[in-house]
């Protein structure tokens, strides 16, 4: 079984030293990937609900932001050699010629590791602040990451929508891995299970328990069949809720239909990072090769 790691780089934590400690030991332990997140900016004061709470409030963990995710998949892809670069971005904020060029070059520069969870987020001030509409997301993000894939595959690339028109355009370097740079697709609604259907290379649900994994699957299956796909092409993988991963659980997610699990962790300090990576590796990594 597969397993990744997502552990939040957000200050005043996550140092130059946390990051460098943080790349070469989740490689050392055997995670397949490194995930990081995505939050551009964080208002004084919130009115967006944080879905994966209980309580509607984001993390005292992220309360100031996160590092910013190609950047920091940069560095990470410097001092690291073989593990997988994941990131999850809200593409439905972002500008999709910037955000194609930036995944492009992380690709580019690791030799081919970078694993692109497409998101169309949650928080509305977030938006605001990137001074785009919190409206429609979904159809936006859409519309970016057609720009994007097109930007990322094609010679000379154009595009035109409701949302956004690029004029024939080169981008270079192309990222390396082909048939396509993977397209990992966020969340678990029937607005981002057709996505997936449409052109998402995987699935990426998150706070999501094993018994609530059969509901979507079958959903997708049959969106994927009408469109003369299946679930072959595609890798199903979870975020767990927070520190509520073990084991057992595991198993549980592979006996649902999932290929890898994500497990995401809040870490406060530098001396707290590497015995929460040891514990995860003795647990959960090493056990887990053999299912």
């Amino acid at each position: 079984m597969d397993i990744a790691l997502l552990i939040p780089l957000a200050a005043p934590f996550a140092s130059t030293e946390f990051v460098e400690l943080l790349g070469p030991k989740a490689e050392q332990c055997g995670f397949s990937a490194l995930w990081v997140g995505e939050h551009v900016v964080v208002p004084d004061e919130w009115e967006s609900l944080y879905p994966a709470s209980d309580d509607g409030l984001i993390p005292d963990a992220v309360q100031q932001g996160e590092l910013d995710p190609f950047s920091t998949l940069g560095y990470l892809a410097a001092i690291t050699e073989n593990i997988r670069l994941g990131v999850c971005c809200n593409v439905a904020q972002r500008n999709p010629v910037y955000t194609a060029k930036e995944a492009a070059n992380v690709d580019w520069l690791s030799g081919g590791r970078l694993e692109f969870g497409a998101g169309v987020g949650w928080a509305s001030e977030e938006f605001e602040a990137c001074g785009m509409p919190f409206e429609r997301r979904g159809s936006r993000a859409r519309s970016h990451l057609e720009v994007m894939r097109r930007l990322w595959r094609e010679p000379v690339a154009e595009y035109s929508d409701e949302f956004y028109t690029l004029r024939p355009s080169l981008l270079y370097p192309k990222p390396v891995q082909k048939p396509r740079l993977p397209i990992h697709i966020l969340g678990d609604s029937k607005a981002a299970l057709r996505r997936v259907a449409d052109f998402g290379d995987g699935f990426l649900p998150m706070d999501i328990e094993p018994e609530s994994l059969a509901d979507p699957l079958s959903i997708l299956d049959m969106m994927l069949a009408e469109r003369d796909r299946s679930r072959d092409e595609i890798t199903v993988s979870v975020i767990p809720p927070v520190g509520g991963c073990d084991l057992d659980k595991v198993k549980r997610y592979r006996d649902a239909g999932a290929d890898r699990v994500v497990i995401m962790e809040f870490v406060h300090a530098l001396d707290q990072l590497e015995p929460v990576i040891d514990r995860l590796a003795e647990q959960i990594v090493e056990p887990a090769r053999g299912l």
